[in-house]
């Protein structure tokens, strides 16, 4: 079996290990959203460390999806420049980059947006926030002509492709979960009518993008919660974003969230493993994996194809070359 530092060829995108940087949001844009010089150095930081490949934090797709004052934005074609300087940047590094893109849904609040957070239905997170307005189906629409639009911007960007943020009860996870979709119109009622919305994305960017554009989607897997989507769901739900184009299915909580409570290393690995047997595409592990031995046993077990690195490499920038130093390799 390949392991952490072994390279890996998805279509036309060539990692040279499977250490993935993932997406962590900075809270270093500018208040409309755009690139600064402080997000060009913390990626280039670690694109120098040593990683296979970074997915760049989530990025709204239009201002009422926005969850931060301080969070990334690429909903207007002016804000292109500013991402080709931060691709170009990385580029350099000999690492490629990929844009998460993203809507806050309810999520985020009338102080920040400036009115109403949308959702699915008028039902509030678990985790508590305000009271949503229910989308239309013209509304829903705009949405998903959004993360398109943002799609081809970010491809004229140059990045090497865009992931869907479908987890962390984010908009796309709120219609996905039954906790949070009480419609009774072909956008909930069961799975598929539930899972409408977030297909409608993805078939929306890749006739935007084109088939071979690479496209990841982050999948909230299971929301480990009472009710919730439970991981047999989450695999369900894998199968249904293959079939639509998918190539990479990040693997990550729902509802629950990127932090459950009394988080323990390697959380969403059992999620990755299940996943990554029903699916023909590669999988990313993730979840407090801060140890290169429990990164590399993920790889060499064949639990996922890829994994993500988070607060590590916020610590150390270059984690892996600490971490091939450990293993000796170069």
């Amino acid at each position: 079996m390949p392991g952490l530092f072994d390279p890996i060829e998805i279509d036309s995108l060539s990692l040279k290990n499977r250490i993935v940087m993932p997406p962590m949001e900075t809270g270093k844009a500018t208040p409309e959203g755009d690139v600064t010089q402080e997000i060009i150095d913390h990626y280039v930081k670690r694109a120098r460390g040593g990683v296979g490949l970074i997915i760049i934090e989530h990025t709204f797709v239009m201002k009422n999806g926005q969850f931060s004052t301080r969070q990334l934005g690429l909903y207007e074609d002016r804000q292109i420049e500013g991402f080709k300087k931060l691709v170009n940047a990385i580029h350099e590094q000999d690492v490629p980059c990929i844009l998460q893109l993203n809507h806050a849904g309810s999520r985020t609040t009338t102080e920040v947006i400036g009115e109403q957070p949308v959702s699915a239905s008028d039902v509030p997170l678990p985790t508590g926030g305000e009271i949503p307005r229910p989308l239309s189906k013209e509304e829903i629409m705009s949405i998903i002509n959004a993360f398109a639009s943002a799609a081809r911007r970010a491809k004229e960007a140059g990045f090497d492709g865009v992931e869907i943020h479908g987890a962390h009860a984010f908009l796309l996870n709120q219609f996905a979960s039954p906790l949070t979709n009480k419609r009774n119109d072909e956008y909930g009622i069961d799975m598929a009518g539930r899972m409408r919305f977030p297909l409608e994305v993805i078939q929306a960017v890749r006739e935007t993008v084109g088939r071979d554009y690479m496209l990841f989607y982050r999948l909230g897997a299971d929301d480990m919660i009472e009710g919730g989507n439970t991981i047999d769901d989450g695999v369900k739900m894998a199968k249904l974003i293959v079939n639509e184009g998918v190539k990479v299915v990040d693997v990550s909580g729902g509802l629950i969230g990127s932090r459950p409570p009394e988080m323990k290393p390697g959380e969403f690995v059992p999620q990755a493993a299940r996943i990554k047997k029903a699916v023909d595409v590669p999988v990313i592990a993730v979840g407090k994996i801060t140890t290169g031995e429990l990164a590399d046993d993920i790889i060499r077990d064949g639990e996922a194809d890829l994994v993500a690195i988070g607060r590590a490499l916020l610590k150390d920038a270059n984690w892996p070359k600490t971490v091939a130093a450990e293993l000796g390799l170069e």
